[in-house]
């Protein structure tokens, strides 16, 4: 060998074993560590035990490589083992395509098939062919078209001949299991082709399109498996792409129908255009959510346990739709996904068609609620049939972080008429409803000395239980369409630096949505602050200096108004009180509730009148003609005076009850 010549040469040892030459030999004849422009092969020796050591000698029992310059002149090399089937002697092993012809008749047969380059100057394939076994239509009919060179045919038949008796059994087989709706575990891999689209109704709990990537048998805690590898379109709050999503079907003895299996191929589907137009039509949708969304929700919804598993829980009320504030603020953590492909910033291929997934997203901008006019992300309808089924928000009221499926996500039917029937002087209701229009829509002009200081709008409602103050947050946050995000102390803790923190997320997750913030019951963090009760104070400060900083609109309510520190009075813009209902408020009250109930008997204006004149608040009222009307729907009649009457006269037996009441 030539390194091996040089290295003797450059040693002086004529052939013989350097490393005996060196041991005879002073230190003066040995060239310095490393310097030699040479190198020195070893041999490993026999293994024993799974034992070997390194050889200065090659072992003479070595044959000759089976690969040289005469294999290299074959279109095929098929390397052949001991067939482990009784019914044949030898079985290929793996097959070398050497032919240029036969390359690029299989660049057009394999074409989009992953893992597979066949423009490599060796193109190895090994057992079971899976690429082939998924392509053989193709191959038939590239085998069968009159326009190729003579040459490619001639090659293109001994590959076709090689592969249909290799092949023959996996693929009369796999027919087999097409014409009768079966597979069995062993021949899973045979239906299940990459880039193909599965149809999975167990893969996020609801009916759902992933396309295939790949496919292996592995072995898990629960038994033996064939794992299936996927892809699904996300959006991660900045960008669409390709999220890795993996199903596993476990082993299963004898044949199992393919529809009955946890995935199988959408082109098994007896619907397939029905369901195509289904899943391409909540792929718009998901791509409408894009961004912030406030919406309504009735329904199932994914929340996580302890050990980080999913589990269900029902969710009715208003959310919001918002993945990227998710990433930021959910204790979840949001997997990696593949942007996908844009024209910007992409080269353009010569002398080819290059395609795109998208337009370039960096330049899309999603605002509350809807996409920027001037430009629109639109997935193609290929990528919208593998949109996933779910997204990621908000429940603002269970204030939790949840995934929610899009088929159960509905537009708000908003109560235009919620602010005109507030109980309220015409004055206060107007001076409330300009600061909040103002506010929301970033026309004030007022600002502090200091730039972003004191410009949000905070309200004070104070009066006893039950007389409209928080009704008049959600009055006006109805009014404006805007989330309205309710927050009382037990929401953020006692724990000074916990409060910090929770309230400082909360106000910036609120300023992104717009949403107006009601902290009820805030007397813990309005009371006026002591000399003896340091960390209360804390609590105080904490609060005071993080409103001095907020955009939004707030309201705050509380029955203690006597009691507040001296610093809110600065900082509180609009201070109403509510007095007790009078007979007229209440009158009005009692119309506003029975004109909302739909099976109401006859009500006469003396009727109203004199319940009027019962000492009774807002709540109040509320709970005496839902318990009345469930009394009337368990006897099958309208809802009369008397159901009311029988109520009031149950109440009037509680004790501690005043006698006006």
């Amino acid at each position: 060998m030539p390194g091996t010549d040089a290295a003797n040469g450059a040693n002086g040892t004529n052939g013989t074993n350097g490393v005996t030459d060196a041991i005879g030999a002073t230190s003066k004849s040995l060239a310095p560590e490393g310097s030699l422009t040479s190198f020195r092969p070893l041999y490993q020796s026999a293994i024993k035990d799974k034992k070997f050591t390194w050889l200065d000698k090659e072992p003479e029992d070595v044959v000759e490589a089976a690969e040289n310059e005469q294999t290299a002149q074959h279109a095929l090399i098929t390397r052949l083992a001991k067939a482990e089937d009784s019914r044949k002697k030898y079985e290929i092993h793996s097959l070398i395509v050497q032919s240029p012809w036969l390359k690029e008749a299989l660049e057009d047969i394999l074409s989009g098939y992953p893992g597979v380059c066949c423009s490599l100057k060796r193109l190895v394939f090994e057992a079971p062919f899976q690429p082939f076994v998924h392509r053989w239509p193709q191959l038939l009919q590239y085998k069968a078209r009159t326009d190729i060179p003579a040459t490619t045919a001639e090659h293109l038949d001994l590959l076709y001949n090689v592969l249909k008796e290799e092949l023959k059994d996996v693929i009369k087989t796999f027919d087999d299991y097409v014409q009768h709706g079966i597979v069995t575990y062993e021949h899973l891999w045979t239906i299940f082709q990459p880039g193909a689209v599965l149809f999975s109704t167990s893969h996020q709990g609801a009916p759902s399109a992933l396309r295939f990537k790949s496919g292996r048998y592995v072995k898990l805690q629960c038994g033996p498996a064939y794992q299936l590898v996927c892809e699904q379109i996300d959006w991660n709050g900045n960008v669409f792409g390709r999220s890795t999503e993996q199903l596993f079907i476990y082993e299963f003895l004898g044949t199992t129908p393919i529809l009955g299996l946890k995935a199988f191929p959408l082109s098994f589907h007896l619907d397939k255009p029905k369901i195509e137009e289904f899943l391409i039509k909540r792929g718009q949708k998901f791509e409408e959510l894009a961004g912030c969304h406030y919406k309504d929700y009735f329904g199932l919804a994914i929340d996580w346990d302890k050990e980080g598993k999913e589990v269900l829980t029902h969710v009715s009320g208003r959310i919001i739709v918002d993945s990227e504030t998710f990433r930021r603020f959910a204790p979840r953590y949001v997997g990696y996904i593949e942007p996908l492909a844009t024209k910007d910033g992409l080269p353009e291929p010569e002398n080819a068609t290059q395609t795109f997934d998208v337009e370039d997203q960096s330049k899309e901008k999603y605002i509350f609620g809807k996409q920027a006019e001037e430009k629109r992300i639109r997935l193609t309808p290929e990528l919208q049939l593998i949109c996933a089924a779910r997204v990621r928000g908000y429940s603002l009221k269970k204030k939790q972080w949840l995934m929610f499926y899009i088929d159960l996500i509905k537009d708000i039917k908003f109560n235009d008429n919620a602010f005109e029937s507030l109980v309220l002087p015409e004055d206060q209701k107007e001076l409330i409803l300009s600061f909040a229009e103002s506010q929301a829509m970033g026309k004030s002009a007022f600002d502090d000395v200091i730039s972003g200081k004191g410009r949000g709008h905070i309200t004070l409602l104070s009066g006893p239980p039950g007389v409209g103050k928080t009704l008049t947050a959600e009055s006006v946050a109805e009014h404006m369409h805007s989330p309205l995000y309710m927050m009382s102390a037990g929401d953020l803790g006692i724990n000074p630096d916990q409060v910090e923190s929770r309230l400082t997320n909360i106000l910036e997750m609120i300023a992104k949505w717009n949403a107006v913030l009601l902290l009820d019951e805030c007397d813990v963090f309005l009371e006026a602050r002591s000399t003896h009760d340091l960390e209360r104070n804390k609590l105080v400060s904490i609060f005071l200096r993080v409103l001095e900083y907020y955009e939004g609109i707030l309201f705050l309510t509380t029955n203690r108004i006597d009691n507040i520190d001296p610093a809110f009075q600065s900082r509180i813009h609009v201070s109403l009180s509510y007095p007790d209902l009078s007979d007229e408020s209440r009158r009005v009250i009692w119309q506003t509730f029975l004109a909302k109930l739909e099976n109401r008997g006859e009500w006469s204006d003396k009727d109203v009148r004199e319940l009027a004149e019962v000492k009774l608040n807002g709540r109040q009222i509320k709970n005496v003609l839902k318990s009345a009307a469930l009394l009337s729907a368990r006897k099958k009649e309208p809802l009369g005076r008397k159901y009311v009457d029988m109520v009031l006269a149950i109440e009037r037996r509680r004790p501690g009850v005043s006698e006006a009441f």
